[in-house]
């Protein structure tokens, strides 16, 4: 496309690759997260339970063992035209795992609403839906803010570990870069240079979540 030639996804690395990562994983596990608090959340019996030993499953595994199961040993349990390309395989086991964690803490701060809150809205008429969207979820955010943005930042941190599963992530280009002959003498810098990077941007992760306590606490009053 415009004279440029095609990179596939066996191709990417450094930095870009670690944002992508970071990126697709939180915008696929954020919505699975409340979709599991939610059916966690539920009257029905099998559904909660059900839900209950999934998160508690999945939260009992290591990270690395949920990437290598996707990248490796799951394509062994799959029709070809099913298996997909390994790095969005590793990301939706990344999603899954972040999701597991996320879903509890979203179920934390559901449980720190008021139940009169959502007695209220029934009373009013209110559907399911409704109440979870303009009653719940809201205050429930509010409420795990804080470990939101703590898991945002952990999550970032933990994209280094796809490097297991054979990707070169910055952590992983910056051991290449330094391993050429010419570059040796500059391991120091290179791993200075990449411990700043993760710096700005778990830095930048949590003053935004100040910013956004803050901001909620404010519109409280």
């Amino acid at each position: 496309m415009l004279g440029l030639a095609h990179v596939g996804e066996e191709a990417w690395g450094g930095l870009a690759l670690t944002l992508f990562i970071f990126v697709t994983t939180c915008l696929i596990g954020f919505p699975l997260a409340i979709c599991l608090a939610l059916l966690r959340r539920s009257e029905l019996p099998w559904i909660s339970r059900t839900t209950g030993l999934i998160i508690d499953g999945v939260r009992s595994l290591p990270l690395i063992s949920i990437l290598f199961t996707f990248a490796v040993v799951l394509p062994f349990a799959l029709p070809q035209w099913l298996q997909g390309d390994k790095l969005y395989r590793v990301i939706l086991g990344s999603a899954l795992f972040f999701s597991a964690y996320q879903a509890e803490i979203v179920r934390g701060g559901m449980q720190g609403v008021a139940t009169g809150q959502e007695e209220a809205a029934m009373a009013l008429g209110m559907r399911y839906w409704q109440r979870v969207s303009r009653i719940l979820l809201p205050q429930a955010m509010r409420n795990a803010m804080p470990a939101t943005i703590n898991q945002f930042v952990i999550s970032f941190k933990e994209t280094s570990l796809v490097i297991i599963v054979g990707f070169f992530e910055i952590l992983a280009s910056g051991n290449a870069a330094y391993g050429t002959g010419e570059w040796r003498f500059a391991y120091v810098e290179v791993y200075a240079f990449i411990a700043f990077i993760y710096f700005i941007f778990v830095f930048s992760l949590s003053r935004y979540g100040a910013f956004l306590e803050r901001r909620m606490s404010v519109s409280e009053r």
